[in-house]
């Protein structure tokens, strides 16, 4: 007898873990850590930049900004593509673009060149967010997959770590130490080109577009790769009807849609007024050293641990559980330096806030992908990314003043943040621990 058309979750299963989703693991995390790098290494470099081009330090943090610009369209639109073309071509044309255009950067002859090659650059990076986690995602089964989307974010904690190190090193290049910088940073993603080139199409992509048959030869590789021999059967035909970006808000989606971006826009918000203005405001009062290399390597340390407890919590307790604790606990976190100026509080605050607050990315990257279905799964992240992206370009007009006239203020300011993060978490109208994606 024939056997029966199962799922593609049924299918996931059978394919089941192993050497392939760690090789993806790897791939992505490995990109995901350049990523981290480009994004740390606009403070880094902006000295030597304004030194070799003869413009002021805030000239030369202008490539921040054009960078975090290019971000937010490549997240946006590279979303966007990846559920009208397919994952596996925009997975290709993020990393290529994040590569050629990061490594190019290093050898800009003048300020303008510079600009325009970090602006490319950011559509790279931004574009490699909603590509990487939704493939991701599609090639787990629900019972593993938040926790694997939490750790996937720890790579960031590594990026963190080499470029402070990085950092550290270019300083003996003088005026030349943000050329080291951007061309070390774009060599991981360049390896990430070649390796990209054999990760397979996305299984439930192939599914929703009508190509059943294709998936279900995917799942025979990923079964193969695993050293799993059982059979893949036929799957259901489950193609689905292309959906433009505004069935983000449609009846369906709306509720889940404005309470994650919510908590998209106030998490950035407030992650960047923790650790940009905040050691800013605290090196002007004799806490210089939270601005330098060796405490970012332990700020970075810190944050494994927290990324290892939102691993197991989305698992244990689910997804708006964990992130609502970890809001709280930032909030909290946040509060503690209003207790005084002494080394104690301010180290102790610093070193919580790390913990918590990237606890909280971790569980979020993990919880979004998996709202939304296959067809609006990489436009939701790419959505989700460039708001948070538009967080990072707001956070100086709204914590940069407020920061520098009224400290006790600011801190309220940035916990509230936290505190409505949490509720907007709470008001997302599904859990997805053990949930099939759709």
């Amino acid at each position: 007898m024939a056997t029966s058309p199962i799922s593609l979750e049924q299918g996931i299963q059978t394919a089941g873990v192993g050497k392939f989703q760690y090789r993806l693991f790897a791939i992505f995390g490995l990109v995901w850590m350049a990523d981290a790098m480009q994004v740390l290494s606009i403070g880094f470099s902006a000295p030597s930049i304004a030194s070799t081009f003869g413009v002021t330090v805030p000239q030369a943090l202008q490539t921040g900004t054009v960078f975090f610009i290019g971000m937010l369209i490549g997240a946006a639109l590279l979303g966007r593509m990846a559920d009208r073309i397919g994952r596996r071509p925009v997975l290709l044309l993020a990393v290529l673009v994040d590569a050629a255009c990061g490594v190019a950067s290093a050898f800009a002859p003048d300020l303008t060149w510079l600009l325009v090659l970090r602006f490319l650059t950011g559509i790279g990076v931004g574009g490699t967010l909603p590509v990487d986690y939704t493939m991701m995602a599609e090639f787990l089964p629900s019972d593993r997959r938040g926790r694997w989307l939490v750790m996937l974010e720890s790579f960031w904690a590594l990026g963190t770590i080499c470029l402070a190190l990085l950092a550290l090193a270019a300083a003996s290049w003088g005026d030349d130490a943000w050329r080291v910088i951007f061309f070390v940073t774009g060599i991981p993603a360049l390896i990430g080109v070649v390796l990209r080139l054999h990760i397979p199409e996305s299984p439930m992509f192939l599914s929703r577009s009508g190509r059943a048959e294709d998936a279900r030869r995917v799942l025979e590789r990923v079964a193969r790769a695993n050293g799993n021999r059982a059979e893949i059967p036929s799957l259901q035909a489950e193609a689905a009807e292309k959906k433009s970006v505004f069935a983000l808000f449609s009846s369906t989606f709306r509720r889940r849609s404005m309470a994650l971006l919510a908590a998209w826009a106030l998490i950035s918000i407030a992650y960047y007024g923790v650790f940009v203005y905040l050691p800013i405001r605290l090196s002007s009062e004799g806490f210089a050293f939270m601005r330098g290399q060796v405490f970012l390597v332990i700020l970075a340390l810190v944050q494994l641990p927290g990324f290892a407890l939102a691993a197991y919590g989305v698992e244990r307790w689910g997804r708006k559980p964990t992130l609502i604790g970890f809001l709280l606990l930032s909030a909290v976190g946040c509060m503690l330096y209003s207790l005084g100026t002494s080394s104690t509080v301010v180290v102790g605050s610093t070193l919580l806030m790390s913990f918590a607050l990237l606890g909280t990315w971790g569980a979020l990257y993990a919880f979004t992908p998996e709202v939304y279905p296959t067809d609006l799964r990489a436009t939701g992240m790419g959505t989700a990314g460039a708001v948070a992206r538009f967080g990072g370009l707001f956070a100086p007009a709204i914590i940069a003043p407020v920061m520098s006239t009224h400290f006790t203020v600011a801190l309220a300011m940035i916990s509230t943040m936290l505190v409505v993060g949490a509720i907007a978490i709470g008001a997302v109208n599904v859990e997805s621990r053990n949930r099939a994606l759709d």
